[in-house]
């Protein structure tokens, strides 16, 4: 069927920046990176249009690390030997993130720095934002934390198994989302209900282990609440 195709492709696809996350380093940092630069901007309170920029920039930074990892991996399966021309082409590969990275350290600086110098000037205040807006770093954030996590514990593939469940960690943050945003108990309990059916079934057909759906439902959860209840 053209849905589960599509979902196996889009699993290969993500267990490519997993395996990217599993043994790069670098490519870790900028997902730290990422993180940090996406929760400082909802911090310093930057306008939606700064924060486009800022998220492109990201964006473009992961895509050329990942991109300079693929480049490595089949220069090295075309030229196991030392080769002037395979030498090349990795550092070719290598020159495009250092652009693309000093590039989005500009951008970074030029947007940020007027909010960094007044957020130290004028007082430690945090920005608040709007219950979509915080919604939207939340579900980012905890794909983010969940790719992470499991590039650590090596186990499981991205949309199927290991720690921690990553569809009961969206599961949960959308429903702490629908909570807030809609502030009815009744949506709230069918939105939980539906969130914890998810959860259930990825138990039931054996994809993952209780821990790891509780553990998932924990991080989704716990990571939302937290973000509304700073920013909103």
């Amino acid at each position: 069927m053209p849905l589960r195709r599509w979902i196996k492709s889009a699993n290969n696809a993500i267990e490519g920046i997993l395996h990217g996350a599993k043994t790069q380093r670098h490519l870790r940092y900028h997902f730290y990176s990422a993180a940090s630069v996406l929760l400082l901007s909802y911090v310093l309170g930057i306008t939606r249009t700064e924060f486009i920029v800022i998220t492109l920039a990201v964006i473009i930074v992961l895509s050329a690390e990942m991109l300079n990892s693929a480049i490595e991996a089949v220069v090295d399966l075309m030229s196991p030997d030392f080769s002037e021309k395979a030498r090349i082409a990795k550092d070719i590969a290598a020159g495009a993130v250092l652009i693309s990275a000093f590039g989005a350290a500009l951008l970074g600086y030029i947007i940020l720095f007027p909010y960094l110098k007044l957020f130290f000037s004028g007082g430690l205040s945090i920005a608040k934002h709007s219950k979509e807006e915080v919604s939207l770093i939340s579900l980012v954030l905890v794909l983010i934390v969940v790719i992470i996590t499991k590039s650590h514990t090596g186990k499981g593939h991205p949309l199927s198994g290991g720690m921690p469940s990553g569809h009961s960690a969206l599961a949960f943050s959308i429903w702490v989302c629908v909570s807030y945003i809609t502030g009815s108990f009744i949506i709230s309990l069918l939105c939980f209900l539906l969130a914890a059916g998810i959860a259930q079934s990825r138990i039931s057909v054996k994809v993952h282990t209780p821990l790891e759906v509780i553990v998932g439902a924990l991080l989704g959860s716990l990571l939302t609440f937290l973000l509304f209840t700073v920013f909103y």
